[in-house]
């Protein structure tokens, strides 16, 4: 969170991902915790298959 508030002042057109498996997202995004962070929109998500390596998912 703290290079999202760096780069927020830096270059504040600039969106930040956090890239991270299928995997993660499914057991921890799909949560209600999870599902919080996503709806603040303050933290935008990559979703890839890291044995395909494809992206899945953008989430702004």
């Amino acid at each position: 969170m703290l290079y999202y508030d760096i780069l927020s002042r830096l270059e504040p057109d600039r969106r930040l991902y956090l890239a991270i498996r299928q995997q993660t997202y499914s057991e921890l995004f799909q949560e209600p915790i999870g599902k919080i962070l996503i709806e603040n929109q303050r933290l935008c998500l990559l979703v890839f298959d890291s044995e395909l390596e494809v992206i899945l998912e953008w989430i702004p």
